[in-house]
């Protein structure tokens, strides 16, 4: 029987070495790609560190950025830029209030600018006015919801029903309530609308709420949304405060 030559022995046990050497690196790259993975996400995470408040004209988001910013109530106007200030939250990490200008021809471009490093949305209605404006408000929040960028990233949103210190203000079941009914036939009517186009900004669409069902804000699983009340005027912001540090 042929005997091995040294020389084919140590081949064998440079092959087993190396196969050894190759197994060890690739766990090690392996492991040090997840590691490094986490760290973005998280470090992208960290970074979101603004709330955007959004809502239609005269909802009273700039009286609320006011008070939050600066504790006191200032005379505002329809904003036409952005206002941002640094709210401290106490125990956490600070927080960037954008206010977002409700004018229409602005409020999209100005939000496109800070909806990447969301961490919440704070949309501002006027509670008394809301009969008058509830397919406006609809609309616009629909907008907001359906966002690519804002359902990848899932910032806590809350719906906050100002003015809630005027007689004819509604409260925030009733008007969520409210505005689910008005969604629900928004959503069949976008719904409809896309169905006719057949091109891929139909198939990407982002569906908002539970399909075969009618619309409530519960079903929408990627976002956290809730509603509260508040008077800017008086300075009630109570609930948007615990809100606030929740989400920090």
């Amino acid at each position: 029987m042929a005997k091995k030559s040294n020389n084919e022995g140590l081949f064998g046990l440079a092959d087993k070495n190396s196969q050894s050497n190759a197994f060890f690196i690739t766990l090690i790259v392996g492991i040090i790609s997840i590691v490094l993975l986490i760290y973005f996400l998280r470090r992208k995470t960290v970074s979101r560190r603004s709330i955007c408040i959004v809502g239609l004209c005269d909802g009273g988001k700039t009286r609320i950025y006011s008070q939050l910013i600066y504790e006191k109530a200032v005379e505002t106007f329809t904003s036409m830029k952005e206002n941002v200030g640094t709210y401290l939250v106490p125990n956490k990490a600070s927080l960037t209030i954008v206010d977002i200008p409700g004018h229409e021809r602005l409020r999209q471009q100005v939000f496109d600018a800070y909806k990447g490093s969301s961490r919440g949305v704070v949309f501002v209605l006027d509670s008394p006015a809301l009969t008058n404006d509830i397919r406006d408000v609809a609309e616009y929040l629909y907008t907001i919801l359906t966002d690519k960028v804002v359902t990848s990233n899932r910032p806590a949103v809350l719906v906050l029903c100002n003015k809630q210190d005027h007689v004819r203000a509604k409260g925030p079941q009733v008007i969520q309530s409210q505005l689910e009914k008005e969604m629900n036939l928004l959503r069949n009517t976008k719904t409809h609308q896309l169905e006719s186009i057949s091109d891929d900004s139909s198939r990407n669409a982002v569906f908002l709420g539970r399909e075969g069902k009618d619309f409530e804000f519960a079903d929408v699983s990627s976002i956290r949304i809730q509603f509260s009340a508040a008077s800017a005027e008086s300075g009630d912001l109570d609930e948007l405060e615990k809100w606030l540090q929740s989400v920090a």
